[in-house]
């Protein structure tokens, strides 16, 4: 899976798709955000809605770092999303 590193507000965070599908397979993708540094690590998960590609990769390479700077202030802790099998 390809993956993306992003800052913000002085954290790095490494944005990957997950590897798993909801119901609506080809119109919602999950991205898991896990905190790389500053320790500890933190992980997240979002849901978004693709707007032009339809395969998972190329709707992931076609966000911009602002988009996923975003989805990460709305995303859910790990503890409540099943791609990252709510662990804390």
């Amino acid at each position: 899976m390809p993956f993306r590193t992003i800052t913000v507000d002085g954290a790095r965070w490494r944005v990957q798709p997950t590897g798993l599908t909801t119901q609506y397979h080809k119109d919602e993708f999950s991205l898991i955000f896990t905190r790389e540094d500053p320790a500890p690590r933190e992980t997240r998960v979002s849901r978004y809605t693709p707007r032009t590609a339809r395969t998972r990769e190329a709707s992931f390479m076609a966000l911009t770092d602002d988009d996923l700077a975003a989805m990460l202030v709305h995303s859910q802790p790990s503890a409540t999303s099943p791609e990252a099998f709510y662990t804390r």
